[in-house]
């Protein structure tokens, strides 16, 4: 019989594995042994910060453009007085894994951005106006 420390959530097991060669003869069983007491885990690295929420720029247009489903900024390549075309990528989204173009729907002048990189938004959310 070999014996290993096994450790599940934790809680550190002390298991005797039987080596079994060509003829297996069952053993009886054998209660369970009482769990060992495992070392106190060593302290977790503070998480960091969340990204404070961004404020507005500049001031709200006419066109909203919203989340269409909830996720990451990964990248804002809209400017507050820029002139976009129709289709131009305002602003890239990450959700589950992939990343999502979000795009004008016509044509105009960025009014404000309301999101910053790294900022998690819902669904709907506003992320850019248009005028």
């Amino acid at each position: 019989m070999k014996t290993y420390n096994v450790t599940v959530n934790g809680v550190t097991y002390a298991v005797q594995v039987e080596e079994v060669g060509a003829a297996y003869v069952p053993a009886a069983p054998v209660a369970a042994p009482a769990p060992v007491a495992a070392p106190a885990p060593a302290a977790a690295p503070e998480p960091a910060a969340a990204p404070a929420a961004p404020k507005a720029t500049g001031s709200a247009g006419a066109v909203s453009i919203k989340a269409p489903m909830p996720g990451n900024i990964m990248k804002v390549n809209a400017k507050v007085g820029a002139a976009v075309k129709k289709g131009d990528v305002l602003v890239v989204l990450e959700a589950m894994k992939m990343e999502n173009d979000v795009c004008a729907p016509q044509d105009g002048v960025v009014a404000s951005v309301e999101v910053a990189q790294g900022a998690t938004v819902e669904t709907d959310a506003v992320l850019v106006t248009l005028n």
